[in-house]
């Protein structure tokens, strides 16, 4: 087994998380059975991972849990082997921009150390077990799509009305997406592009995305949007300006490329500091866990506590 033994998050731009794993001797024993660790997230992606064992080496690979057609995610990672005399002869693999696909979500090494020498150099403990460290960077998740837009028949009005085209639906951070483009007047029209929430209508949703709609010189680019997908997951989306539906598509296709960035859930709370006695706020999270939310009024500023009503979920020994 691999089991998480200390998380560490750097507050760097490459928003750095460090995840420490024991692994135990099982690892090592049985030439038979890849064994993975449990699901850990980063950069709203579900990832593991998982050890490869022959007579002679031993392997290591990160493993995108939560892949889907038309999305590829590019992440830094390292995988480094603890030595328990010193730092200075650690073992560690690196991967930089590395892409993960529907078609491939596992990546790593095979040969990441010859099992002769992780015993032979202490890297094990009495019991056969020994330290692995995982160190994930700079993430990108994109998504693409084409849209199959029909060519117009004879000029005629009925290419005029409203058209609607929508994306395949992918998965970031929790939810369902999709991705529709309308146009009032069909081709001559321009053209909305919006972004909606497909699942999980208890709560709003903070998005950060970048859009591009078309390719080369027929193409429009939204820059960063930071939007709010309401109840009924809808964002207020993006109007290419001065841009025409038929200017973007190139041999009716309609290339999509979208760039997901974050997605908060996020809750609503009504509070009344100024009243005389105050009585903490119910809400709940998408898991549906409890949680209090109350005014702080003893002191010269105004402060909220956060209280955790469903700790007794946590299992022993879990944070």
């Amino acid at each position: 087994m691999a089991l998480l033994h200390r998380f560490v998050k750097l507050n760097d731009r490459g928003n750095t998380h460090v995840f420490s794993f024991v692994v135990t001797r099982s690892v090592t024993r049985d030439l038979h059975r890849d064994v993975t660790s449990k699901e850990l997230t980063y950069g709203y992606q579900r990832w593991a991972i998982t050890f490869s064992r022959s007579e002679k080496v031993l392997g290591v690979y990160l493993v995108w849990r939560n892949p889907c057609e038309g999305m590829r995610v590019y992440i830094d990672f390292t995988f480094t082997l603890l030595n328990r005399e010193h730092f200075s002869v650690n073992e560690a693999f690196t991967g930089k921009q590395v892409k993960f696909t529907f078609d491939s979500p596992a990546q790593g090494n095979r040969r990441l150390i010859n099992m002769e020498d992780l015993y032979s150099r202490n890297f094990t403990d009495e019991n056969g077990e020994f330290q692995l460290e995982l160190t994930v960077a700079n993430i990108r998740t994109v998504f693409e799509a084409e849209l199959r837009v029909p060519p117009p028949i004879n000029g005629g009005l009925a290419n005029r009305k409203e058209s609607k085209y929508e994306s395949p639906y992918f998965h970031f951070g929790h939810y369902d997406w999709h991705v529709s483009v309308t146009s009032s007047s069909g081709l001559d029209g321009r053209p909305s592009v919006q972004l909606k929430r497909l699942t999980g209508f208890d709560h709003q949703c903070r998005v950060r995305y970048l859009m591009v709609v078309g390719e080369g010189e027929r193409r429009a680019d939204s820059g960063i949007l930071d939007q709010l997908s309401d109840h009924e997951g809808r964002t207020p989306g993006w109007t290419p300006s001065r841009t025409r539906l038929s200017d973007l598509v190139h041999k009716g296709v309609l290339r999509l490329y979208l760039e997901m960035i974050l997605a908060n859930t996020t809750s609503e709370v009504r509070l009344q500091p100024l009243a005389t006695s105050t009585t903490p706020v119910q809400c709940y999270d998408r898991d549906k866990q409890a949680w209090a939310l109350e005014p702080d009024l003893h002191s010269d500023m105004f402060r909220l506590r956060l209280v955790y009503n469903d700790i007794h979920n946590v299992p022993r020994n879990h944070l």
